[in-house]
């Protein structure tokens, strides 16, 4: 038996692979099982070069666990290795012996995956000792048995082994049991072999038999050898892709709306497909669904680094030699590799969704909403993005008619013109319950369009700044008269004298609680609405993106609505009759008191005029003080007076009540009082 000491820079090299090798102590079996892989593809290679005449025969890769034992097993039938082979790769620690190997053969490497160097010794994260059972391919070659206790100490002894190829033994440390569980490994095989080119089996197939599940005394192949992704597209069909679709994603119950097939060899490698799914309007829930190979052997599901932050949303599957591993997120991003990696798949999805476009422009509308969450993102954060799909990005109108921005812009410009020149767009993000103000923009002949994604507030300000000459409006910002703002309006039939008495009337019964809101009188056409309740454009839009992460200060303030009471309405005035009526005389003398004072206050600011500050008398000063403050306690009186009429006017109520249940903002103990107060009203 031969001894001796693994040639290592540090004697503290099993405790940094052990806690620091991998972020992930799982992933010393996709390690081992690539090594495994590797070995077997070296062994066809020479195979293939008549460097090796025996029969290949069943070169499958076998995972076994031994729970008694506490032991994990992975078997490969490959090349093997020499008792010099083992100094050389094993005892020599990181000298990879497929870097080696792919240099001699690199142009007949056939797909060798074990370039990531110290994967044998991430066996160690989880083993208190491994053995090394190997017989080499050469003829005449001696199998041998290595062992290490995961100190610098090993030991090498000759064996008996019949099949040439390795088994890797690892005794499962008592904090790693888990690892013996087959539960645990058919998971992690799974997730990291589900795709590898060589079979590989763990357990054995089981059927239902006699009441129960019983073994048939098969291995149970637990992967996919030539998953969709390395086959030519030419062999592919629909349904090809559809299932590998199911493959990759068992749990959906979506088919994806179409796939792109990616085949670069120049000036990088990249293989893979990708799958529009159909994407609902939560991105968060979308990401993460792209999985990343390395020759087969996935790597990842969080690919952010390589591919653009709105291709996330995508899912599917890229395989690429020439992306690195294990390395930071900050080195990924500024690879050369991975950015032109990044920039084809981004120019290649660009082309798909305009092929589809152009070549079946009815199919790309029917297939827009699931899409349309994917491409807002992509032309928010990705400048160039936005520039290959700008002229083939499509809005859609709330009869479910699709435009693209052009025409769109051809279709409203006439009628949607304003007084400055602008065309405005009007959107709607809810088409029930903003339908008033969709009917009542209809009714003149505008176009709304809806905007009711998840982004569509930032999206909304970045087209603005991007389209020329357009702004977006709201369908329920202000009444239909102003949204469009044209040069032509209604005579108010109210004075400011009357519309300053109705105001306090009708705050009267505005409702108290978290939402602020401001009355306000706008000269309508008297078959418009008595009332409409409207959002400021600006400020709504403000709060959506704060929503986002866009404008915190914004974010903190109440929601503010408009109360607009139609100047012109019959039952505006009814109130206002009704008032006068009941209060007149009352609001008359203290508005006669009022005007007495502000004669007053005329003749003190005479006597002001062509003085400085500092000329005037404290006298005068203290009188103006004194005018200020009686009218300010008087129009206080004019205000309660009409306030304390206002609310005992079920009128006053049951229109506010209309004009937010026509917004869907009358709910519980209000919606209730309105129905009953409505079939009082009814009753009189």
């Amino acid at each position: 038996m031969q001894t001796g000491k693994i040639n290592v820079t540090t004697e503290n090299i099993f405790p940094i692979i052990k806690k620091f090798l991998y972020s992930d102590h799982e992933i010393f079996l996709r390690e081992l099982i690539s090594n495994a892989v590797d070995a077997t593809q070296k062994l066809k290679t020479l195979s293939s070069l008549n460097k090796y005449d025996g029969e290949l025969g069943d070169l499958t890769i076998e995972v076994k666990v031994d729970k008694e034992a506490g032991t994990l097993t992975i078997s490969d039938k490959g090349i093997g290795m020499t008792a010099d082979e083992i100094d050389k790769y094993i005892n020599q620690i990181a000298f990879s012996g497929a870097e080696e190997f792919v240099e001699k053969y690199k142009d007949d490497k056939n797909a060798i995956i074990g370039h990531f160097g110290l994967g044998f010794y991430s066996s160690y994260m989880v083993s208190k000792k491994v053995e090394i059972k190997t017989k080499s391919y050469q003829d005449g070659a001696q199998a041998v048995r290595w062992e290490c206790d995961g100190s610098p100490e090993f030991s090498i002894e000759d064996i008996e082994k019949e099949q040439h190829g390795t088994d890797i033994i690892l005794h499962i440390d008592d904090d790693s049991k888990d690892f013996l569980e087959e539960a645990k490994i058919n998971e992690l095989l799974t997730k990291y072999s589900k795709f590898l080119p060589i079979p590989i089996a763990f357990g054995k197939e089981q059927e239902w038999k006699e009441d129960k599940m019983v073994d048939t005394g098969k291995m149970k192949l637990i992967n996919n050898t030539k998953p969709a992704w390395v086959r030519k597209p030419a062999d592919l069909k629909e349904e090809d892709y559809n299932n590998f679709y199911k493959e990759l994603y068992p749990a959906t119950m979506d088919e994806p709306l179409f796939n792109i097939h990616l085949n670069v060899d120049y000036p990088f490698n990249l293989t893979g497909i990708l799958y529009f799914p159909r994407i609902k309007n939560n991105i968060e829930v979308q990401k993460n669904k792209i999985q990343l190979y390395s020759n087969q052997v996935f790597v990842t599901d969080s690919v952010e680094g390589i591919v653009p932050e709105f291709m996330t949303l995508l899912h599917g599957v890229i395989d690429s030699p020439d992306i690195p591993l294990n390395v930071s997120r900050s080195y990924l991003q500024s690879d050369k590799n991975v950015k032109k990696i990044s920039s084809h798949i981004t120019k290649k999805v660009a082309d798909r969704l305009k092929e589809i476009f152009n070549k079946k422009r009815e199919d790309f509308e029917q297939k827009w909403d699931d899409l349309k969450l994917f491409i807002t993102y992509g032309m928010l954060s990705e400048e160039k993005f936005y520039e290959k799909v700008v002229n083939f990005a499509l809005f859609k109108n709330i009869d479910s008619k699709y435009f693209t921005f052009e025409e769109y812009n051809t279709l409203v410009k006439e009628n949607q013109t304003d007084k400055n020149n602008k065309v405005v767009y009007l959107y709607a993000t809810d088409v029930e319950g903003q339908f008033s103000f969709i009917d009542a923009a209809k009714a003149k002949g505008y176009d709304v369009i809806v905007m009711d994604g998840q982004l569509d507030s930032h999206y909304i300000n970045h087209l603005e700044s991007k389209l020329e000459n357009i702004s977006f409006v709201r369908v329920d910002a202000d009444v239909v008269e102003k949204l469009i703002q044209k040069e032509d309006g209604f005579e108010s039939k109210l004075t400011k004298e009357q519309e300053d008495d109705l105001r306090p009337v009708f705050n009267s019964q505005v409702p108290n609680g978290k939402i602020n809101y401001a009355v306000m009188f706008e000269s309508l056409s008297e078959t418009d609405n008595p009332i409409i309740v409207t959002q400021n454009e600006f400020m709504r839009r403000m709060k959506d993106m704060s929503a986002l992460g866009g404008a915190g200060f914004y974010g903190d303030l109440p929601d503010s609505y408009n109360l607009v009471v139609n100047a012109n309405h019959p039952l505006v005035t009814k109130i206002l009759d009704d008032s006068i009526k009941n209060v007149g005389e009352q609001v008359t003398a203290l508005r006669s008191d009022i005007a007495k004072l502000d004669s007053d206050k005329d003749a003190l600011n005479k006597l002001k005029e062509g003085k400085k500050e500092e000329e005037v008398p404290q006298e005068e000063k203290d009188k103006m003080a004194d005018l200020d403050k009686e009218i300010g306690e008087i129009n206080n009186n004019r205000e309660n007076v009409l306030k304390e009429y206002g609310s005992g006017n079920k009128l006053v109520k049951q229109l506010i009540d209309l004009a937010l249940l026509s917004n869907n903002m009358l709910r519980g103990e209000d919606l209730t009082k309105f129905v009953k107060r409505s079939i009082e009203l009814i009753k009189a």
